[in-house]
């Protein structure tokens, strides 16, 4: 198993660099390495730090609870690699590969920005993702996910080399305690990149991916409101483990109006302590 759960030197897990005595069962992920630093000034007590390649670790006490904060990165591939390493710290024998009989489930809260693909979306919202499609094919390779997700069939959109798209959802439990009447829930679209995968246009020409998406109104799930580049995979994933995961986005622009955020720096910073005294509650602290 040398070469499918690679460890380095000190025992600790390829990738992330990190051994399972240097993570918490409840976990933050955010894209942005720096980000984990700017959580972490809420913590009362850090207890580790590691730092590799993008994955920038730390794990410490809130309020006397213990959790980890953890960046992923940009995209679904690189949620690939972080949450089937996490995962393997917690229920896999890294020697031998077997899976341990009795799986720990994990909580895993997304802390992301995102762009809003409705009119109406005002820019500086919170918005917590309920439904998620993928607009990639990074699930497609795990074969129980054809079975355990529902698909948008190809003829029902028109975007280049897809077929059927996957629709992951947050876990129940997660989205009602975060449900607030401060933040506003929605659907959500995972792109597989930043510029032609999310409508921006190039020098290259392209489809009008975006009018596409906004136009859409799913059956039993309604409109899409918002477009990133991790979710899908974090719920899929999740689902596919058996963790709870939830995706809380920061709406710093709007992409149909064109508009930006004049203070994105404010708005992230309400999200994460929307975010943090949740997770408090959810212990009753």
């Amino acid at each position: 198993m040398k070469t499918n759960w690679i460890q380095n030197q000190d025992g600790s897990i390829y990738h992330l660099k990190l051994k399972k005595s240097q993570l918490a069962p409840i976990i933050i992920t955010v894209g942005d390495p720096e980000r984990v630093s700017i959580i972490a000034k809420y913590l009362d007590r850090i207890e580790t730090e590691v730092v590799a390649r993008e994955f920038h670790t730390i794990t410490g006490y809130l309020g006397g609870q213990l959790m980890s904060i953890i960046s992923t990165g940009i995209g679904t591939d690189n949620i690939d690699i972080v949450l089937n390493e996490i995962d393997a710290l917690f229920n896999i024998d890294l020697q031998t590969g077997l899976p341990h009989k009795h799986p720990q489930q994990l909580k895993i809260i997304r802390l992301g920005t995102s762009g809003a693909i409705q009119r109406e979306i005002e820019i500086d919202q919170i918005l917590i993702t309920d439904y998620c499609i993928a607009l990639d094919n990074t699930l497609s390779f795990y074969p129980d996910s054809n079975q355990t997700f529902k698909q948008i069939p190809s003829s029902s959109h028109t975007i280049p080399g897809l077929q059927g798209l996957h629709i992951t959802r947050a876990d129940p439990a997660l989205l009602e305690h975060f449900n607030s009447e401060t933040v506003c829930i929605g659907n959500t679209v995972t792109a597989a990149g930043f510029y032609a995968p999310q409508g921006r246009p190039t020098r290259i020409s392209q489809a009008n991916l975006l009018s596409e998406i906004e136009s859409w109104n799913i059956p039993n799930i309604g409109k899409i409101s918002n477009i990133e580049m991790e979710t899908s995979m974090i719920y899929g994933l999740s689902t596919l483990m058996g963790h709870q995961a939830l995706s809380i986005n920061a709406i710093l622009a709007n992409r149909i109006t064109g508009k930006f955020s004049n203070n994105p720096e404010k708005t992230i910073k309400i999200m994460i302590r929307f975010a943090l005294e949740k997770i408090l509650s959810l212990f009753g602290q």
